[in-house]
């Protein structure tokens, strides 16, 4: 999959907007009418918190006269790591309005109970002290709360069997969990499929991905594999990935039935956390 481009040519990329605009004695506003944008997605890209798309800077180009100076200089690509994105699709978790994702292995992070969180990062690496891995638990069930609002973001949950089956912290935790993903989508709060086993080989094998929509940007997309995370900006790259969101959700089950396998699976674990406290 494609990797997207560096902080600090978006930062470069913004600084020279900003000076161009000023230097034709614009305001956002102002060029944002001209150039057929919104003036926040302007805002941003000035800011260095987005790259323009390749139509974006034809635009610029046109409405500022430099020649064809943005679309020559559109922010470069490289191969940063979570660490250095994770941070900034977080921030854009928190302004979506839609949010489609797919998960692997694990409960997705707006998911997951205290519990299941705990234990999750307890067993991550590198190892982490009990007062970092509190820190982040914090932040983890911080995220959860946009879950609050009934009716923003929309959140189409797609999760692997093997979330399901796989055994973190003890039956009695898989329990809770996954009563708590059934009433979340009981209540219509999310929208939940799973992609059992039987669908065998997906699009989506290689790892996590989430899908973000926005109220007055462009769409952007998180993917996630083992130590390596990328923010995904390029309409191409958005597109393909939504395309390929879409197959792997043909596989799936509906939401209903959905719903009742992940309560059948609550309830061996609940019987199976009976059995280990009395045998």
């Amino acid at each position: 999959m494609a990797i997207e481009d560096n902080p600090q040519s978006r930062v470069k990329y913004g600084e020279e907007l900003r000076r161009l605009r000023e230097a034709a004695g614009l305001t956002q506003e102002e060029l944002s009418q001209r150039a057929v944008m919104s003036r926040t997605h302007i805002a941003h890209i000035e800011a260095g918190r987005r790259r323009p798309d390749v139509d974006d800077a034809r635009r610029l180009d046109q409405v500022l006269g430099t020649g064809g100076f943005f679309v020559r200089f559109l922010p470069t690509l490289d191969g940063r790591k979570v660490a250095e994105h994770f941070k900034e699709a977080l921030e854009f978790e928190g302004k979506a309005i839609a949010i489609s994702e797919f998960a692997p292995t694990l409960v997705p992070g707006i998911l997951q109970t205290e519990p299941y969180a705990h234990e999750v990062l307890t067993s991550s690496y590198p190892p982490k002290s009990d007062e970092e891995r509190d820190k982040l638990l914090s932040t983890r069930l911080q995220r959860a709360r946009i879950l609050d609002e009934f009716r923003s973001p929309e959140v189409c949950a797609l999760l692997d069997e093997a979330v399901l089956r796989r055994h973190v912290g003890g039956p009695a935790v898989m329990c809770e969990q996954l009563r708590h993903i059934a009433m979340l989508g009981q209540r219509r709060r999310i929208r939940v499929h799973v992609l059992p086993f039987s669908a065998g080989a997906h699009t989506l094998l290689e790892g996590f991905l989430s899908l973000m929509w926005f109220e007055d940007l462009p769409p952007v997309a998180y993917a996630e594999g083992v130590n390596n995370g990328r923010l995904l900006e390029l309409p191409s790259v958005v597109r393909e990935c939504q395309v390929i969101y879409d197959r792997a959700l043909g596989d799936a089950l509906s939401h209903r039935k959905s719903l009742d396998l992940i309560r059948s699976v609550a309830e061996d674990y609940e019987h199976d956390a009976q059995r280990a406290q009395h045998p």
